[in-house]
Order: C-alpha cells, then structure tokens, then sequence
C-alpha cells in the first residue's frame, strides 16, 4: 500500500526535524555542499545504495562539488509523503560521512 500524502502541516512540522531541506514544487529538496567532485560522486553512489534498499528513488543532481536530492512518492500523486522523510532521514545520516554540507 502506498503511503498517503501529508499535509502542509505535517510536511511543515517534518521539516524542522531536517535542516537545510525545504519543501517546493511538491517536493523536499536539500543540497549538499562538498569538498570536492570525487566526494560528491562518492554520495551520490551511496544516496543511489539507500534508494535500492528502500526501494525509494529520489532525483539526483550533481554539480561539480554539489549534489541536489529531490523526492516525492510518484505512487501517492506525486505528493510528499512519510516515505519520502524517510529517505531524507537516511541521506541526513549519511552526508556528514563524505563532508557535506
């Protein structure tokens, strides 16, 4: 069963739990600044390992020393949903592992 969508209030409130993500566009968005490209890249392949083991896909840019995250649930109407905060959550615990910021 696919998660429902939150509301603004509860997209609001998950927010603060998350510093640095916003929510546009129906979406949460962060991006990381790192120290390098090679350190980027590094995050991206381990933000792509997380996404594979939730079986939950954001979109990925990366920039020179940057990588953008992007994520909604396609399966909830392209709505923000628990699933999404969860993969935030994941890439929060693992960005300060490359130095992003």
């Amino acid at each position: 069963m696919a998660d429902e969508p939150l509301s603004q209030k509860e997209i609001e409130d998950r927010l603060r739990e998350l510093p640095g993500w916003a929510f546009e566009d129906d979406r949460i968005n962060r991006t990381y600044r790192l120290g390098t490209h090679f350190a980027a890249s590094a995050l991206v392949a381990h933000i792509a390992a997380v996404q594979e083991e939730l079986n939950h896909h954001s979109d990925l840019t990366l920039g020179y020393n940057t990588v953008r995250v992007s994520v909604n649930t396609h399966s909830a109407g392209d709505a923000v949903t628990g699933a999404d905060f969860a993969l935030a959550e994941r890439v929060e615990a693992l960005a300060p592992a490359h130095g992003a910021s």
